[in-house]
C-alpha cells in the first residue's frame, strides 16, 4: 500500500510499505482522511520533543486525526463490525498499569500514541491498524471532514469542559487555530460568553461565525473580568498573561504546549485562588465529542481550508496552502487520492 513517511528533517515522501495484517484484537481500517496538525509540523521539522527524548525516531509515518472504514479483523473480534465507519483513540495505554486500569490510559509511561510515539504507524496511508478497544463508532449523520476532527474536537472539549464553560461564564480563548476555533465553538455550545484572542484576521473572523461573541488580534484590548482562560497557543508567554487576566477564584486551562519552558509565579497562581488545568490528549472527550458533532448542532468542517492527496502532504507540512483554499487553519488529507 501507499504510505507517507518522514525519514529525517524536512525529507518525506509516499511510499509502498508492507500492508498492516490485523493480529488477535485488532483491526485494519481503510483510511478515508486524516487531519494534518501541528504536532506533525513539529515531526516533520525534528523539532518534536519524542524525538528528542526517545520515545519516536525517524523513519515514521504520521496521522492521528483520522476516520475510515473496517476492512478486516483480527482472531477475537466480532467480523460483522467488517464496513463499519470508525475513528479510534489515539493514545493506546499498557492496559495493565495503575494509570490503565484507573481509565487513565492517556497518561500510561509505556504508550503507544498513533502516528505520534513508540513507532505506532499513523493513518496517513492507505490502511492503518488499530487495537479494536481504541475504535470508537461512527453514526452516518458524521461524514468524513467530521470524521478526521473528532480527535481535535476531543481535546478542545476537554479544554472547554476543564473551563467550566456554561450560561453565565465569561471566557477568554486564546489562539485562533485549529484547537483554539473549536474550544471557542464547542464554549459557546455550552452556553458561555466566548472572546477570542489571535493573531489572524481572517480566522478570527470564522471564530466569530462559529459562535464567539467578541473577538481581538490585541492583547491591549482585552479587559479582562474572565472566569476562565484557554491558552490553545504554542507562545510560551502566553501561560503567565493567562494567569493575569482571570478572575481570582477562577481557571486557566493550558492546552497549548510551547517549544520552550512557559514560567508562571505560582504566588499568583496561589494568592488569587485559580485552578490551573492541563490538557494532554482526546481520549476522555472523544465519545462527548461524536455526541455533539452527530446531532448537528455543532458544525465544525468550516475549520477545514482544504482536502488534497497524499503526494502533497510534504508540501502541506512546509506550510503550503493548497489553491483556492479556505480560510480556515486545518488541511485534510486522503490518501485514496494521489
Amino acid at each position: 500500500m501507499r504510505a507517507f513517511v518522514v525519514t529525517a528533517p524536512r525529507t518525506s515522501g509516499v511510499q509502498e510499505v508492507i500492508n498492516p495484517v490485523a493480529g488477535p484484537g485488532q483491526v485494519v481500517v481503510d483510511v478515508s482522511r486524516v487531519g494534518v496538525c501541528g504536532t506533525d509540523v513539529e515531526f516533520f521539522t525534528g523539532e518534536m520533543a519524542y524525538l528528542h527524548s526517545g520515545h519516536e525516531k525517524y523513519p515514521l509515518r504520521l496521522g492521528h486525526e483520522w476516520c475510515g472504514v473496517i476492512a478486516s479483523v483480527g482472531e477475537g473480534i466480532d467480523k460483522n463490525i467488517v464496513g463499519k465507519r470508525v475513528t479510534a483513540d489515539t493514545m493506546l495505554g499498557c492496559g495493565n498499569c495503575y494509570r490503565c486500569l484507573n481509565n487513565r490510559q492517556h497518561v500510561c509511561e509505556n504508550r503507544f500514541e498513533i502516528g505520534i510515539r513508540n513507532g505506532w504507524a499513523g493513518a496517513l496511508a492507505e490502511q492503518l491498524l488499530v487495537p479494536a478497544k481504541a475504535i470508537h463508532f461512527l453514526p452516518d449523520s458524521i461524514n468524513d471532514t467530521v470524521g478526521a476532527l473528532i480527535e481535535p474536537g476531543g481535546n478542545s472539549l476537554r479544554a472547554a469542559q476543564a473551563a467550566d464553560a456554561k450560561a453565565g461564564k465569561k471566557i477568554l480563548v486564546w489562539g485562533s487555530g485549529t484547537i483554539g476555533l473549536l474550544t471557542a465553538q464547542l464554549a459557546s455550545f455550552m452556553g458561555a460568553y466566548v472572546h477570542v484572542i489571535g493573531r489572524n484576521a481572517q480566522t478570527l473572523s470564522l471564530a466569530k461565525d462559529l459562535g464567539a461573541n467578541a473577538v481581538s488580534q490585541d492583547f491591549e484590548e482585552v479587559d479582562g473580568g474572565f472566569d476562565a482562560v484557554i491558552d490553545c497557543t504554542f507562545d510560551k508567554d502566553i501561560p503567565n498573561k493567562a494567569l493575569q487576566v482571570v478572575e481570582p477564584g477562577g481557571r486557566v486551562v493550558y492546552i497549548g504546549i510551547s517549544g520552550s519552558p512557559s514560567l508562571i509565579d505560582s504566588r499568583d497562581l496561589v494568592l488569587k485562588d485559580v485552578t490551573a488545568v492541563g490538557i494532554l490528549s482526546a481520549s476522555p472527550g472523544l465519545k462527548g465529542t461524536i455526541e455533539i458533532y452527530a446531532n448537528g448542532k455543532v458544525d465544525p468542517t468550516p475549520i477545514v481550508a482544504a482536502t488534497v492527496g497524499l503526494s502533497e502532504t510534504t508540501d502541506v507540512l512546509s506550510g503550503k496552502r493548497p489553491t483556492n483554499s479556505g480560510v480556515g487553519p486545518k488541511i485534510h488529507i486522503d490518501p485514496r487520492k494521489d
